[in-house]
């Protein structure tokens, strides 16, 4: 049913993006530089761009657009960054997130592990600035893991985002190769100091990259037992020859298998296939677990599609472009 050889091998046909620059596509591109914003769209090399810009839909990096981690599967670019942080990014987010006319808007960022709050006031005053403007919109955060911050993650949950994301990202065992950087134990337990704090959660892995069946329904049980309402799934891509291989192409039915095992587990809400991405849908998946809000900006035209922007570092986590 699958390919076990590595990314050097073509990719099946489910995993083909059909490639199409519209007029939302192009209007959307120039929002993004206009308002000197980030997307980890285009800096992560997302196979979904096409699609989602087109219905009006974005994944947005706030933070800057350099990373302090170096991620074995991410396009992101890696290195200590020269600046401080750019107040005037959660009024620029939420100007976007107003001319758009959103019901729903996802927040990610890069890692700053340079600063000991990696960040967080950023992320609290984007969903503040965003309520400000369109009190009926949604709010995700897709959010590092603060190296283990309880005061970071506070600051954020203090802003009260509809949802707070975190991802996995793999299973345990590859996290030496894949996450160097990071501990699944400490990610593993953010999610778990979120939801005792009253917050709805969500977390993503993606799969390629050399786990078993076995490690990811034990990672899924993991996720059952600490109560976290929304688990994603998808195919990991190469984005270069410099990132790891792909060891596995995964057959839409094994997707389907992993979300009715989650599901079994406990899990509220799995969205599993070949190019789900962590903010793919996302508003459907709030929806479904009582996180979403009935509203957007009204003073915006009306969308032509998807009404949801996705503001995303660690979302680079599951975009890749064509394997070489």
């Amino acid at each position: 049913m699958s390919d076990t050889t590595t990314s050097h091998v073509p990719k099946p046909p489910w995993l083909k993006v059909r490639l199409k620059q519209g007029p939302n596509f192009r209007e959307l591109k120039r929002l993004v530089g206009d308002n000197r914003l980030h997307t980890i769209c285009e800096s992560a090399q997302c196979p979904n761009i096409w699609e989602c810009w087109e219905q009006r839909t974005a994944t947005f990096m706030i933070l800057g657009d350099i990373c302090t981690r170096s991620c074995g599967f991410c396009a992101v670019k890696t290195g200590r960054p020269d600046k401080g942080l750019d107040w005037d990014e959660p009024e620029r987010v939420a100007g976007a997130v107003e001319k758009l006319g959103l019901r729903f808007a996802v927040i990610t960022s890069v890692n700053r592990d340079e600063r000991t709050d990696g960040g967080a006031p950023i992320f609290a005053e984007t969903i503040r600035a965003i309520r400000r403007r369109c009190p009926g919109v949604g709010v995700e955060v897709l959010i590092p893991d603060f190296k283990g911050s309880e005061a970071a993650l506070q600051t954020v949950l203090d802003a009260r985002p509809d949802l707070l994301n975190h991802n996995l990202e793999t299973v345990p065992g590859l996290y030496r190769t894949v996450r160097p950087q990071a501990r699944y134990d400490q990610s593993l337990e953010l999610l778990e100091r979120a939801k005792a704090r009253g917050a709805k959660t969500k977390t993503g892995i993606m799969v390629g990259l050399g786990e078993t069946d076995e490690a990811v329904h034990a990672l899924m049980r993991d996720v059952a037992a600490v109560n976290c309402d929304i688990l994603t799934i998808g195919q990991y891509l190469q984005p270069t020859k410099k990132h790891l291989p792909v060891r596995k192409h995964y057959h839409p039915d094994e997707f389907a298998r992993f979300k009715e095992l989650g599901e079994e587990f406990g899990i509220p809400h799995v969205e599993s296939g070949p190019l789900v991405r962590s903010s793919y849908h996302a508003a459907d998946q709030a929806d479904n677990v009582g996180g979403g809000r009935q509203g957007n900006c009204d003073s915006a035209p009306p969308l032509h599609g998807n009404e949801l922007l996705s503001i995303e570092p660690e979302f680079r986590v599951f975009s890749q472009q064509e394997e070489k």
